[in-house]
């Protein structure tokens, strides 16, 4: 763990160039985005969620949610964004847990304003609290830790419209936030038009099968974009790659047929650095 790690990401932020962060969930898939050669990473709170086996809907408690990204944190030597939903309560409650994500070594965090209980972005039905509601969260969360980059998310787009969206999104700046995220943005003229109505650095959300229109990287560099998230897509893939193993499991009771498909043994044991502890354990030793 490295918590100097939120300064690096705001020296990336200062630096030409975008940062693409996949979305990660725990310490092994942390670890592969890691080994993949990416920067940085994004602790998706919908994928910490479902990988407890429940939507992204406000069903796990933040200290589950410290827990994970701790050992996230723990597991990389790079940056990480974190996901603190509505900031779980009042500003009170928002100022005291980006204190607890700073203090385990987290880059950034985003908060969004919608209701609590929040839904995912590209989910239906959704609502949102009153800007003025959500600017003194904003405020508590700048207060809470000197590093940390603070990541406003406005969902307003579907509730209220684009120009709505946009001009809650200037409010937050103004509270404080140092990168805003407009999200779910549905058409790409909806996507070229964000970066030419702010100053301050803009996150998107980007993955398949989503509301957004999915736009490649260097365009989106090119439109001004400073952060890409892509948060679900290897969750998805790993589910189906679960679902494969086991039916096979299911049919043959022994998995040789997808070997190509799997890690080996030795592959499994070099990700989480086996021989390395081992050896750290036998240097203890008179």
């Amino acid at each position: 763990m490295n918590l100097n790690q939120a300064r690096q990401l705001r020296t990336m932020l200062a630096a030409p160039g975008m940062i693409v962060a996949p979305g990660i969930y725990d310490g092994i898939s942390a670890r592969l985005g890691r080994m993949a050669g990416f920067a940085a990473l994004y602790a998706t709170g919908g994928g910490i969620a479902r990988s407890t086996g429940v939507p992204d809907i406000n069903l796990i408690d933040p200290g589950q949610i410290v827990q994970r990204l701790s050992e996230i944190c723990d597991a990389v030597d790079c940056p990480v964004i974190g996901d603190a939903d509505t900031g779980y309560g009042n500003a009170l409650n928002a100022y005291r847990v980006i204190r607890q994500f700073a203090r385990i070594g987290l880059a950034g965090v985003h908060l969004e304003d919608q209701t609590f209980p929040k839904r995912c972005g590209h989910l239906n039905d959704k609502s949102i609290v009153p800007a003025a509601a959500f600017v003194p969260i904003l405020k508590a969360a700048k207060d809470a830790d000197p590093d940390i980059v603070i990541i406003a998310r406005t969902d307003a787009i579907a509730v209220e419209g684009f120009d709505a969206a946009v001009e809650r999104a200037h409010r937050y700046a103004e509270a404080g936030a140092d990168v805003l995220f407009i999200e779910a943005p549905t058409t790409l003229e909806q996507i070229e038009k964000i970066p030419k109505l702010f100053s301050k650095p803009l996150l998107i959300n980007m993955f398949f099968g989503g509301k957004t229109p999915l736009v490649a990287a260097a365009d989106l560099e090119r439109m001004g974009y400073r952060i890409e998230i892509i948060p679900s897509d290897a969750q998805r893939a790993a589910i189906r790659a679960m679902q494969r193993v086991f039916a096979t499991l299911k049919q043959h009771g022994e998995a040789s047929t997808m070997a190509d498909a799997m890690a080996s043994f030795d592959e499994r044991e070099e990700l989480v650095a086996t021989k390395a502890w081992f050896a750290r354990g036998k240097s203890y030793e008179g």
